[in-house]
């Protein structure tokens, strides 16, 4: 892209910006496979960091259940969506080691973020503050609804059973969904772009939302599939999460690699971390 000053053409991007393709709406389930593909090959690193993952949001979840801070409850649940291509940096980068023929290694795929901090860091940035708002409006939405947002932990569930209850969890769960849906939007190929281009948080966050209008309906079955697998992995404990997040984690991976297509001429290709 270039602008004219007295007939001087001046960049505004330093590299060209990439493009992006339609995709049928059932691709999802291909990067599924070729996610699973990538796991069963590093099967350490992946079901290890995922166990990493798993067992800190269970940890959570059981902190505040125990505190009784029930207000907290629904962003820790739409954490793992708004947090989620921040974490999975680490899978990424095992998928891209896997297609380039390079060996597995764990401290490569978990150093991975430092290859392009200052976008990367930037770009965590902004999901962070997209969930601490989360966070922020969801207690005031419990303080409104239910008055006290701390209750004895001995009444958790008979205060989530209640009909006073019903509204905050319907009204919380569609503005979560709004925001996550919003998150994913702009973070569906962010994260993998950046950790594999030397490109900028502008171009990467406008190149994941042309993704999305380019492909609506494979977007959102992929969104579905994601919000599908991880509701899936808490109600089982997080069990389920120690296979799904590595599964969910790869098969990003691959959907950028199916979606985004850079020209010859564009930023540079970064090189594995060794």
């Amino acid at each position: 892209m270039t602008a004219t000053t007295n007939g001087t053409l001046i960049p505004v991007f330093t590299h060209p910006s990439p493009a992006v393709r339609r995709v049928p709406m059932d691709r999802p389930w291909l990067w599924l496979r070729l996610g699973a593909a990538d796991m069963a090959a590093t099967p350490t690193i992946s079901l290890g960091y995922g166990l990493i993952l798993a067992s800190v949001g269970f940890f959570a979840t059981a902190l505040i259940l125990l505190g009784g801070w029930l207000a907290l409850l629904l962003p820790l649940t739409g954490g793992f969506m708004l947090l989620a291509p921040l974490l999975s940096v680490t899978f990424y980068e095992a998928s891209r080691r896997q297609e380039q023929g390079l060996p597995p290694d764990a401290a490569a795929c978990l150093n991975a973020w430092r290859g392009n901090l200052p976008a990367i860091g930037a770009f965590g940035v902004v999901l962070l503050l997209l969930h601490l708002f989360w966070v922020r409006l969801a207690t005031l939405l419990y303080a409104l609804m239910l008055g006290d947002v701390h209750v004895a932990p001995e009444s958790v569930a008979a205060t989530l059973l209640t009909p006073e209850a019903l509204p905050f969890l319907i009204v919380g769960t569609v503005l979560g969904a709004a925001l996550a849906l919003t998150t994913f939007t702009i973070s569906v190929v962010t994260l993998p772009l950046l950790m594999d281009r030397d490109v900028g948080v502008f171009m990467a966050v406008a190149t994941s939302i042309m993704a999305v209008r380019a492909s609506p309906r494979a977007m959102l079955l992929w969104a579905a599939l994601i919000a599908g697998s991880v509701a899936l992995g808490m109600a089982t404990l997080f069990i389920g999460l120690v296979p799904l997040l590595p599964l969910i984690g790869h098969a990003s991976w691959h959907a950028y690699r199916d979606v985004v297509r850079l020209p010859a001429e564009a930023a540079p290709a970064r090189s594995a971390v060794s």
